[in-house]
Formats: structure tokens, C-alpha cells, sequence
């Protein structure tokens, strides 16, 4: 509907923000989830706390979890970001969300079938948007600092 506000237009400038791009680095090439954290948290209580960062906030440290053995927390954080994260479109912010779900949503099979002893699997964010690809590949060479 033509003029109709959606709950993630006050969000779009976060594509150029340092820390969102440093996230998706810190991600998809580092594996580095205790940052995403660090970055995203500090992005997310500055953004007003949409449940959208927080998805993708929850999203990471449910993968450091997992990643450290504590397979518990990976779960309660995985089911909370797949929850912050209904109701979103398809892409958001340039990300492709109905990828991150179904990756959120089969790690959390993995862990359920073997919970003492899943191996911990990574996934990337799949990026859509052809300019945050293109900051992202540009900073790529970098290290993933948001300063």
C-alpha cells in the first residue's frame, strides 16, 4: 500500500553503518561471533532496540555457542532470533532472511538429533543487496573494524 510505513524504514541507513558492515565480516569471513556481538549490540541498543538487530544479534551469539560446546544456549538464542525474526520480509537490510531462518532452522535440527555431540556447523549471511555486497567486498580486505 503506497505510503504505508513499514517497521524496518527508520533501519535503512544501518547498510552503510560501520559496525553492520563489520558484522557481516565478522560473520561470514571471520566466524568471529563474540564480535558480531560486540558490534551488533552496540548498533542495536543506538537503533532503539529493533527486534530485527536483535534476531541478527541472537542469530551470531546462538552460533558462538554452539561453536564453544554449549549447545543449551545455542538453542534458547537460536529459537529467540528465529522468533525476533517472523514477520520480516524476505530480504531485509540487504540480507536474505528466508536463507538465515531455514540455516537457524536446520542447525537447530542437527543440535535436537544429536544434542551432546552435534558438530558445529557455520553458515554466511547471504548478502542481496548489490551496494552492501560491493562495501562489503571493498572492507573485505581489511580487518573488521568499525572504528
Amino acid at each position: 500500500m503506497p505510503g504505508q510505513w513499514k517497521k524496518t524504514d527508520r533501519l535503512i541507513g544501518i547498510m552503510s553503518d560501520q559496525r553492520f558492515v563489520a558484522f557481516i565480516l565478522y560473520f561470514n569471513r571471520d566466524r568471529d561471533y563474540y564480535e558480531c556481538h560486540e558490534v551488533m549490540e552496540e548498533l542495536w541498543l543506538e537503533e532503539g532496540r529493533s527486534s530485527l538487530l536483535q534476531g541478527l544479534l541472537q542469530a551470531a551469539v546462538g552460533l558462538h555457542h554452539w561453536d564453544n560446546g554449549n549447545r543449551s544456549g545455542a538453542v534458547m538464542l537460536m529459537n529467540a532470533a528465529q522468533d525476533k525474526l517472523q514477520g520480516y520480509e524476505d530480504v531485509v537490510l540487504g540480507l536474505d532472511l528466508v536463507d538465515l531462518k531455514k540455516n537457524l532452522s536446520e542447525s537447530l535440527k542437527a543440535i535436537a538429533r544429536s544434542p551432546d555431540t552435534a558438530p558445529f556447523r557455520s553458515f554466511k549471511l547471504i548478502i542481496l543487496d548489490e551496494a552492501l555486497l560491493q562495501t562489503v567486498e571493498n572492507a573485505g580486505d581489511s580487518p573488521a573494524s568499525p572504528e
